[in-house]
């Protein structure tokens, strides 16, 4: 859709920033159960299935005309933050037990 004032584009991009931020609520709950199914540190940090993600973002960055190097960087950084705040679930699960 062709936008007729900055004012439509950036109503566009708040529609769509809604959209992204609660996707990213809805991946944390996800997140957020995984730590319970893992069975230490190292499963937390799953190196390999991050690289996984960046490698099947990147194959979708190309695909919807995204740019792959910036959906990348993203993508490092989102899960980043996850990896963190799973660790931090993970450790207390491990507490409680």
């Amino acid at each position: 859709m062709e936008c007729q004032s900055l004012e439509e584009v950036r109503q566009h991009i708040d529609q769509i920033d809604d959209e992204i931020i609660k996707k990213i609520a809805e991946r944390k709950f996800y997140v957020s159960q995984a730590s319970k199914f893992k069975k230490n540190e190292q499963g937390v940090k799953a190196p390999g299935r991050v690289e996984q993600v960046i490698q099947k973002v990147r194959t979708k960055a190309e695909t919807y005309g995204a740019p792959p190097d910036l959906v990348e960087s993203l993508y490092r950084d989102m899960i980043s933050k996850f990896i963190q705040m799973e660790m931090e679930e993970f450790k207390q699960q491990q507490q409680q037990q």
